[in-house]
């Protein structure tokens, strides 16, 4: 059987024929107005910027940013404080250290400085009779000794003159020798000892700590003389019989005979 498409109403449109009545429409519309009239209520009826909510939005955005802004600004007073802070108890341990480390070195220089007056005092000597000579002199042949020749020196002086230690030392013997009369006898700090003779008087005492030129008696002419001096021996010990040449002892010590 064969089939016919029908003539008439029932055929679909071309393609011309549609879009020729989509023109004639929209011709149609703007003629009688009725764009205008759909479009007017469509935008009436959009709700105000103010009814939306986006200005409550907005300025709680603000409040938002202003306490950040606040917040961070706060962050970085606090953070220069603690900067400010560390930096004065730098500089406060740094004063700290400093005044430490200078009051150390000025101890340590005091300690020095006692330490040399110390070694100063220990090692100064002095004649026994300052601006004397000697008279007589050592290991000098005399009947007038006993052992025939003089174990010490004598050092010119008048009766009264003042006669004082040659360093630094203890009083051993203070009082009567025989024949050197009344006489002092001084172990000195290097383990020598020194003895004066012939004195008029003493001025110390066993067991005193005595000075370089501290006066420790007045020279005279008790025990065996022939006249006022001071008798002056060095000696290895306190003993009689151990004796050093003086003269050379002193100038040893720096004393200028």
């Amino acid at each position: 059987m064969a089939f016919t498409r029908a003539p008439g109403k029932h055929r679909r449109p071309g393609r011309t024929q549609r879009g020729t009545a989509r023109v004639a429409g929209a011709a149609a519309l703007t003629t009688t107005g009725v764009v205008g009239s759909l479009a007017a209520p469509a935008l009436a009826a959009e709700p105000a910027a103010a009814q939306t909510g986006l200005t409550p939005v907005v300025t709680l955005g603000d409040e938002v940013a202003a306490r950040i802004d606040a917040q961070a600004a706060a962050q970085h007073e606090a953070a220069r404080e603690a900067a400010e802070a560390a930096a004065r108890k730098a500089a406060e341990e740094a004063a700290r250290e400093k005044a430490a480390k200078e009051a150390e070195e000025a101890r340590a220089e005091k300690e020095r400085a006692a330490r040399e007056a110390e070694r100063e005092r220990l090692n100064t000597f002095v004649s026994p009779i300052p601006g004397s000579y000697v008279s007589t002199g050592y290991q000098a042949g005399s009947s007038l000794w006993s052992s025939g020749s003089h174990t010490g020196v004598d050092f010119h002086a008048a009766s009264g003159t003042p006669v004082q230690s040659v360093g630094v030392g203890t009083v051993v013997e203070a009082g009567w020798g025989g024949s050197y009369g009344n006489q002092v006898v001084i172990k000195m700090h290097d383990g020598t000892y020194t003895q004066y003779g012939h004195l008029s008087s003493i001025g110390v005492s066993v067991g005193q700590q005595v000075t370089a030129g501290q006066q420790i008696g007045l020279s005279g002419a008790t025990g065996n003389v022939t006249g006022a001096h001071l008798h002056f021996e060095a000696r290895t010990g306190a003993d009689y019989g151990s004796d050093l040449d003086p003269v050379a002892y002193l100038r040893a010590h720096g004393v200028n005979l």
